[in-house]
């Protein structure tokens, strides 16, 4: 045994380890045509947000936490859900870890100030060449 084993409650397991499958209270899962009712309803209900999700990908919204969110009300029910919910919070955490990595920063900080100076230049040559006029408001 580790130390790590010893700090935790027994019988409680690490986030990654959780027990997968059904989440649905006891009653429900003792009865299968309920269980399977409730399982329809899970995935209709997570259906709907993840396609509420995928629109807001198109209109304003938020939608990939939206999308994330109807994963999360899968993965209440469906074991192929928490895997995959497992493998992408693994997959953001190990991003964000990079992210933070003082090599990567510099590289992103420099990127985007060339691309700010390449912006500023283009504006200040479209300025000087056609002044303040929109390219739709020009008479011929």
């Amino acid at each position: 045994m580790n130390a790590e084993s010893d700090e935790r409650a027994p019988g409680s397991q690490p986030a990654e380890q959780a027990e997968l499958g059904s989440r649905a209270p006891e009653f429900i899962k003792s009865r299968r045509g309920l269980h399977l009712s409730w399982q329809v309803g899970v995935f209709i209900v997570g259906l709907a947000v993840i396609v509420a999700g995928i629109l807001m990908l198109v209109f304003p919204g938020p939608g990939w936490l939206v999308i994330f969110g109807g994963m999360a009300i899968w993965a209440t029910e469906f074991v192929w859900a928490q895997i995959v919910l497992r493998w992408t919070k693994r997959k953001v955490t190990e991003a964000a870890q990079r992210a933070l990595d003082p090599k990567v920063r510099r590289r992103n900080i420099t990127l985007t100030v060339i691309g700010l100076v390449i912006i500023a230049a283009l504006l200040g040559w479209y300025l000087w060449k056609f002044g303040l006029v929109m390219p739709w408001k020009i008479e011929e």
